[in-house]
């Protein structure tokens, strides 16, 4: 064997063993891209992660500009698909590359790439197919009458082929769409990262991602209550949020830095009542949504001509997310684990902490998980998954018929590829997360 490729470092195909990844990803705020990279090591049933560490790079200008052009409700063409799937994949490309050098001293073993999520394909009409959907409950449609809210397809951008070139590493990539195919709704794809890290806690833990859109993972058996966990969009975060943000100030703020503008408005009783009338949120779970549903044009639509002023429109909007939320959890939750920007809102977690009085509403950071690096923590984890051949979804969490391996893998330049279910790993029962380095 010739001498290994800059980066790349030979790692025992034996789980046992510290494999070190980086997980990147970009959220439904489409701003940039998150690069988390930790060691990953199974003894026993406890799979141990020790944080290397985290940064963020947000997208060159003129790219966010042509992405954000491209996201429904716009149309694109095939052109603008080719440039987005080339410039993402080289931003992701060059971010991967610094993480690598500046988190793992220049030394890694895998990269995963959530890539960026351009369009999301729900049907409230079920597919077309005799096999190809399942029901709400995860159970096979039949083709006709199938539950609302049927998941069609799911596209995520961002080439992977110039990740492994910039690296010379091996990529993870394409994950949701395994889950798809499989009838699940392929988001959120956290569950089973939430369900291992909050694994013992008492009570019901439930995990809460506040990004563009919210999701949690409510594990109902936690502390022995029994039954499966669950993880499921509860609707928009900040998508409405910064989408109004840069409406009512001609996109001079990208989003209300501090809840600083909601703050100082006041909740619009009727425009509240408007919102929640979506029928999405009567939907039951799993299920899953985003920007294809919840844009400005969206809200504009339920405003109406007569707009109220940006502080109360802020204000409102704040409480449609802390109320749906709460909605979903309400009456299960002992204990809201919370991550993703939306934390970073004061105004919002205060709305939320009082829509669930009596639940303890905490930070992941305080369980060892940094907030603004929990998703490409994640899906660092379910790469590893990918590795040893191990599915990366909790039966039944997503509506899937069954647990899927996740992801496609582009080999890095010197042809390594993932040992797979060959290298004798036993799925993990719980993930330990250790002191970060």
């Amino acid at each position: 064997m010739g001498d290994p490729i800059p980066g790349a470092r030979i790692s025992p195909a034996d789980p046992r063993f510290p494999l070190r990844v980086v997980g990147l990803m970009s959220g439904t705020s489409h701003d940039g891209v998150d690069a988390a990279a930790c060691e990953l090591r199974l003894a026993g049933d406890t799979l141990t992660l020790t944080p290397l560490g985290h940064l963020s790079v947000p997208y060159p200008t003129a790219l966010r500009d042509e992405l954000v052009a491209a996201l429904p409700p716009a149309a694109t063409s095939a052109e603008a698909f080719c440039r987005l799937d080339t410039g993402i994949g080289q931003t992701f490309a060059d971010v991967a590359a610094r993480a690598v050098a500046e988190l793992c001293d220049g030394s890694a073993d895998l990269v995963v790439s959530h890539g960026q999520t351009l369009f999301h394909w729900v049907s409230d009409d079920g597919p077309s197919g005799g096999s190809a959907g399942a029901a709400a409950d995860g159970s096979a449609s039949a083709g006709t009458g199938a539950a609302s809210g049927v998941v069609r397809g799911t596209l995520q951008i961002g080439e992977p082929a110039w990740i492994a070139e910039a690296t010379g590493l091996p990529v993870v990539s394409g994950l949701r769409t395994r889950d798809v195919a499989a009838g699940g709704q392929g988001a959120p794809l956290v569950g089973l990262f939430d369900a291992l890290w909050l694994a013992g806690r008492p009570g019901t833990a439930v995990a809460l991602n506040l990004g563009g859109i919210a999701n949690v993972t409510v594990l109902s058996g936690t502390g022995g209550t029994g039954g499966a966990p669950v993880a499921f969009d509860t609707g928009p975060a900040c998508a409405l949020l910064d989408a109004a943000t840069r409406h009512v100030t001609s996109d001079r703020l990208a989003f209300d830095a501090d809840g600083a503008l909601a703050a100082r408005g006041r909740v619009l009783p009727d425009l509240l009542a408007r919102l929640l009338d979506e029928p999405y949120y009567a939907r039951p779970a799993p299920k899953s949504t985003g920007k294809e549903l919840f844009h400005l044009s969206y809200l504009l639509d339920r405003v109406g001509p007569a707009e109220p002023t940006a502080e109360d429109l802020l204000a409102t909007l704040v409480a449609l997310t802390a109320r749906t939320v709460a909605d979903a959890v309400r009456g299960t939750a002992t204990e809201v684990v919370a991550s993703g920007g939306g934390t970073r809102n004061p105004v919002l977690m205060a709305a939320l902490r009082a829509e669930l009085p009596g639940v303890a509403v905490l930070g992941s950071d305080e369980l060892g998980v940094p907030s603004q690096a929990k998703e490409a923590l994640a899906f660092a984890v379910l790469g590893w998954h990918t590795w040893y051949g191990l599915p990366g979804v909790l039966g039944g969490a997503t509506g899937a018929r069954h647990a899927s391996v996740l992801g496609s893998v582009t080999p890095g330049p010197d042809g390594r590829y993932p040992p797979g279910r060959g290298a004798g790993a036993e799925r993990p029962g719980r993930l330990e997360i250790a002191r970060a380095v």
